[in-house]
């Protein structure tokens, strides 16, 4: 951003034909500082960023709108409780565009629904919520009657006697801990001074091996991981490759090995025939042999010549 856009943007930019005695910027522009926040301030209406303080039932869909969901709101006063104002927030539903009135409530300090809306109701149980259950109206009318705080003084008395040993005992502890600033703020130190001492060993550790990530220290979690880790050998291998074939074998009886070496020999010797009169019929000439004739004639050749060789 340039320096004159961010004059302008932090509206310190004077043009030339502005003069002191003509006002601040605003009033030469004619605008008011809070440009479109305030643009029904003549009604007595700001525009302000409002925070849902509870959960709500939309009075025109009937959905839920979460505590903490922001809304522009109208914000006017729309009367007094003794010197404190009463401030009133009008705004629309995001769901169905639908008006919702929420005024401040001085006397009970909270906020109420006018209309558009009603509040979500929800009970909490004490112990999951981990707070004291506030006595009821009618309980703390009690209170301001003598007799009754005479009968239950001695209750009262009881449960003091008991929760004060926890509350002194927590209260030395805490004594004992926050009592010397220095060895505090010393041991803190100490301990900052290891922890960047143990993570520069890990580091050079990792750099020497290699690593361009810092590795954590061994424990015995990863050395029993390690340990039960079994890496299988060449004997596991053909073991497991035979029983996947045996597996893979039919189950039918097989003919006698005589059968089929008989039947082969006899598909032999029919190749052997075919091979010799596709040889005798090359040569004289009258097929012409193609490239995977020759060769594979080639072939025929060198395997009678080697099965020649191994019968001598």
């Amino acid at each position: 951003m340039s320096s004159l856009a961010a004059a302008r943007a932090d509206n310190f930019y004077y043009p030339p034909e502005w003069s002191p005695k003509k006002g601040s910027l605003n009033k030469f522009h004619g605008q008011h500082a809070l440009r479109e926040r305030a643009r029904k301030i003549d009604q007595g209406i700001l525009i302000i960023r409002f925070e849902m303080p509870f959960n709500i039932w939309c009075g025109g869909c009937n959905s839920m709108i979460a505590k903490g969901v922001r809304f522009n709101a109208e914000k006017k006063q729309v009367g007094n409780y003794y010197s404190t104002k009463i401030w009133s927030f009008t705004m629309k539903s995001a769901c169905c565009k639908h008006e919702i009135i929420i005024q401040t409530d001085p006397k009970n300090c909270e906020y109420v629904i006018i209309s558009g809306a009603q509040r979500k109701t929800e009970d909490f149980d004490i112990e999951d919520a981990e707070t004291f259950a506030l006595p009821a109206d009618e309980e703390r009318g009690k209170l301001a009657d003598p007799f009754y705080r005479l009968e239950h003084q001695e209750e009262d008395l009881q449960k003091k006697k008991e929760a004060e040993p926890v509350l002194v005992r927590l209260q030395r502890v805490s004594d004992s801990r926050h009592s010397n600033d220095y060895s505090l703020n010393r041991a803190l130190r100490d301990r900052l001074r290891s922890q960047k001492k143990r993570v520069a060993e890990e580091t050079e550790v990792a750099r020497k091996m290699g690593l361009g990530v810092r590795l954590l220290p061994p424990s015995s979690e990863d050395a029993a991981a390690a340990a039960a880790v079994r890496f299988s050998s060449k004997f596991e291998k053909n073991r497991r490759d035979k029983r996947a074939a045996i597996k893979a074998a039919s189950i039918f009886v097989e003919p006698s090995s005589s059968a089929s070496g008989s039947k082969r020999l006899e598909l032999e010797l029919k190749r052997r025939k075919i091979k010799a009169a596709t040889a005798s019929a090359l040569l004289a000439g009258r097929v012409k042999p193609s490239s995977w004739q020759m060769a594979h004639i080639s072939a025929s050749g060198q395997t009678q010549r080697s099965v020649a060789v191994v019968r001598k």
